[in-house]
């Protein structure tokens, strides 16, 4: 029984890991596109132009995120 434990929950960190990751932010920017599409898949002509926007809105906040906890900022490293 404890065998099974430990590889069900081995299982569940390795997913966790796998989606997570590092930025849990792109996970729930995904899930709430893919919620956008589905909301949209009757309204083709709204879709093209937010779903594209969206995206990118949603690539250049993580960008900008992802930036800010670095902590070089850029700087070649030595």
């Amino acid at each position: 029984m404890k065998s099974v434990s430990r590889a069900v929950r081995a299982f569940g960190l390795f997913w966790w890991d796998f989606l997570v990751g590092d930025t849990p932010e792109l996970l729930i920017a995904v899930v709430l596109l893919v919620v956008l599409a589905l909301l949209l898949r009757h309204h083709h002509d709204i879709a093209i132009v937010l779903l594209p926007a969206m995206t990118v809105l949603f690539l250049l906040v993580s960008t900008f995120r992802g930036r800010q906890r670095d902590g070089n900022r850029g700087d070649p490293p030595t």
